[in-house]
């Protein structure tokens, strides 16, 4: 059974966050002298001189709407690798407790769990992208805390197969995080649903990828109300701006032109596709759920340097386990997407 206080951190437990009077006082005031701001303005917008809302309750609401799940429920962080490293802090003893990992995935959950001192078991994913059951259950520990899923998974773009996510959920006392950062170019559906069903499920997404926000850095996580609770304990006090936190609420009104970006995405990612199986060195494309596509080559090396030659840069995954010679390219405009099939066409093999 999953029992979050099993799984905190003792000194989290105790921890006695950092409270503001923004914390502290709850409504409006037509007085602020509590946070030794600059009272007289700044260069930039009068307005910029206060400290942000230290939990976004604005954005928040917006997002709750959209998501048909309570504000409390959400947790915003810097980019999708605040969260990433809070989990980490919040549920992992350093140099006791473990986290699995399913490469090839995402770059951050390695690097942030070495960063804070905490081992890794990986579990690759079977040749065709999937969670490898079997060996998960081979992997999980008694001090095993997070097992982490990227679906649709980064680099490959595919999406995990629902069953085998529910499996874990259903058989492990950890938390299971799900990164959904793409999940809006898939048909799949979303895990934020599912939240009451499953205490120890976290759900990750982003306003960088099909909000096309990815210059503002919001990321989104949802969970219980206990788990976000206790990352807000972690959380720095005002880790998201004001300026970023106005922007973001400017953008979430605009569901409609986002659903537009996205169809067109889709669009551009199937016709890129058919493009890019004509060209001679392409072995293969893999299907994507995002918007990317992960297409091998038959010299990926020499085909990554040769688009450097023409200015225009992939993402090499060719050293990569199970993406040997490998490149994961984004779906860009139709402009970009041309000159990058007029680049490939150009190139000779050896």
């Amino acid at each position: 059974m999953f029992n979050i206080d099993a799984l905190v951190r003792s000194n989290i437990k105790m921890l006695s966050p950092y409270s503001s009077a923004r914390d502290e006082f709850q409504g409006k005031a037509s007085v602020y002298l509590d946070a030794n701001e600059n009272s007289l303005g700044s260069p930039l917008m009068k307005w910029y001189n206060r400290y942000p809302d230290p939990l976004q309750q604005d954005v928040k609401k917006k997002i709750s709407f959209i998501k048909k799940i309570p504000p409390d429920q959400i947790f915003l962080g810097n980019g999708s690798d605040e969260p990433i490293d809070i989990l980490l802090r919040c549920f992992c003893e350093p140099m006791v407790d473990e986290i699995i990992i399913m490469p090839p995935t995402y770059g951050m959950y390695e690097v942030s769990a070495n960063i804070n001192n905490v081992a890794i078991r990986k579990v690759p994913l079977t040749p065709s992208f999937q969670i490898d059951l079997e060996q998960l259950e081979l992997s999980i520990q008694p001090n095993t805390k997070i097992i982490w899923i990227c679906s649709p998974n980064n680099p490959t773009g595919n999406s995990m197969d629902r069953g085998s996510i529910e499996i874990i959920l259903n058989n492990f006392d950890g938390l299971v995080v799900i990164d959904e950062a793409y999940i809006n170019f898939s048909r799949q559906k979303s895990f934020v649903a599912d939240l009451n069903e499953y205490p120890n499920l976290v759900v990750m997404q982003t306003l960088s990828k099909a909000w096309g926000l990815a210059g503002l850095r919001m990321g989104m996580a949802f969970a219980s109300r206990d788990i976000v609770a206790v990352m807000n304990k972690v959380k720095p006090p005002y880790n998201i701006s004001a300026p970023v936190q106005e922007l973001a609420l400017k953008a979430l009104d605009e569901i409609g032109q986002v659903n537009d970006m996205i169809k067109a995405i889709v669009e551009m990612r199937a016709d890129l596709e058919i493009e890019l199986t004509k060209i001679e060195s392409v072995e293969k494309v893999y299907p994507s759920d995002a918007n990317f596509l992960l297409v091998k080559f038959s010299d990926a090396t020499a085909v990554y340097h040769h688009l450097l030659l023409d200015e225009i840069v992939v993402r090499d995954r060719s050293k990569i386990q199970l993406c040997e010679g490998c490149l994961r390219i984004t779906v860009g405009t139709n402009k970009e997407n041309e000159a990058l099939v007029n680049a490939l066409k150009s190139f000779k093999q050896l």
